[in-house]
């Protein structure tokens, strides 16, 4: 389904975990992010993108190397690909693939193209590197703490923040890597919205927003479960459990990210 649409760009929204895939249309190229999930999905992003097109390089934005958001790489083999040295570099590439396979197997799902792990071609090692695209430039920051290759986009003069898995409405933090990294990251995101002029803020998983108030909320939401993930003084599976309607689905994380952050902090500096 069509979540969000406006004159440049289309957010898709598949029917698993609200996962979005952003088209964006600039002047002088098409902007894809993570193009999921079910073959169908992926066909019909293809198709517009095919429409819109015309003269245009496609650009695919990977926010990070979970397979859900790269499960779809082999439909666009002519794409240029931005991503973080970490995703270039990821260890893990064929367990990636292997889940892919696994859940198109499971799910007796038949695709049209072969799922391949994307090759980067504009690699993003740095905050604040650029990459000016004619009259838009985008601005990127490396964002590790859910992954360890998670990364931020800034798309100007459009305003356009994509945040990958972070700052979503229908997920908590989901902490994989590591917390010290997500605290750094969440505090990266509050130094961004308050350095560019954002007005489109483009999650993962979850709802596309204009309202700066809802997007500065979701900062700070992410900032208040971070530093009372451990202590828990806010009562704060009871929070999560009124906030999002499928927390019953995803209460195993939030214990497996206060595991992981007790641990993390009991560590010898």
């Amino acid at each position: 389904m069509i979540q969000y649409e406006n004159e440049n760009v289309r957010i898709y929204q598949s029917s698993l975990y609200v996962t979005t895939s952003a088209v964006i249309e600039l002047d002088e190229a098409i902007i894809l992010t993570d193009p999921n999930w079910l073959p169908q999905e992926v066909e019909e992003i293809r198709i517009y993108i095919n429409q819109i097109i015309k003269d245009k390089q496609l650009y695919i934005i990977y926010t990070h190397s979970d397979f859900d958001h790269i499960i779809g790489s082999g439909a666009f083999p002519n794409a240029k690909v931005i991503a973080t040295n970490k995703f270039s570099e990821n260890k893990h590439k064929e367990e990636a693939m292997n889940q892919v396979h696994t859940f198109d197997q499971k799910y007796y799902l038949q695709r049209n193209y072969k799922p391949v792990y994307p090759q980067v071609d504009h690699i993003v090692s740095k905050d604040g590197q650029e990459l000016a695209l004619g009259t838009s430039k985008l601005t990127f920051y490396l964002a590790p703490g859910h992954t360890d290759d998670g990364l931020f986009t800034v798309i100007e003069p459009s305003g356009i923040f994509l945040s990958g898995d972070y700052l979503s409405d229908v997920e908590f933090p989901f902490i994989y890597s590591s917390y010290l990294d997500y605290l750094k990251t969440i505090a990266k995101a509050n130094d961004i919205f308050s350095r560019h002029n954002i007005s489109i803020h483009v999650p993962g998983h979850g709802h596309t927003t204009e309202n700066v108030e809802e997007i500065q909320s979701r900062i700070e939401f992410s900032e208040n479960y971070l530093n009372h993930l451990l202590d828990d003084l806010d009562n704060m599976e009871e929070v999560l459990q009124r906030k999002y309607p499928f927390f019953e689905g995803m209460k195993k994380l939030h214990n497996d990210n206060k595991e992981l952050a007790m641990k993390e902090m009991e560590k010898p500096s």
